[in-house]
């Protein structure tokens, strides 16, 4: 099983997050967190940080969770609009072929008469 090189390296800040987190515990070093909890800025500055990365972690939750639910009723409404787009992109491609061939044809000899698939109303 191959991981990609995102998923090693957020595994390994995992890792380094739980051996800091187990050697705080265990007493082998301390942070001395006495000057931040004195610190208006340091404060400040874990609130800012603790902030963005709830949001940056609710946003990945978000996509999960959408993409989960979305996955099992088969195409989304936006999928199902590019399918029909795909159809109509396709038609637009036959009927400039054949107006292409026209022109070139006009120039050629006499103009073909247009056919009844292409004649459309005008506006």
């Amino acid at each position: 099983m191959k991981l990609a090189g995102w998923t090693l390296f957020w595994v390994a800040v995992i890792i380094v997050l739980v051996v800091g987190e187990l050697a705080e515990i265990t007493r082998l070093f301390t942070v001395p967190l006495a000057a931040a909890y004195l610190s208006p800025y340091a404060i400040l500055f874990a609130l800012v940080l603790i902030t963005l990365l709830a949001l940056v972690g609710a946003v990945f939750v978000g996509f999960y969770l959408s993409s989960r639910i979305y996955a099992s009723r088969g195409f989304t409404p936006f999928e199902q609009e590019m399918l029909r787009m795909r159809t109509e992109v396709q038609e637009l491609g036959r009927e400039l072929r054949t107006l292409r061939e026209r022109v070139r044809s006009a120039a050629e000899g006499p103009v073909p008469p247009l056919p009844d698939d292409l004649r459309r109303e005008r506006p």
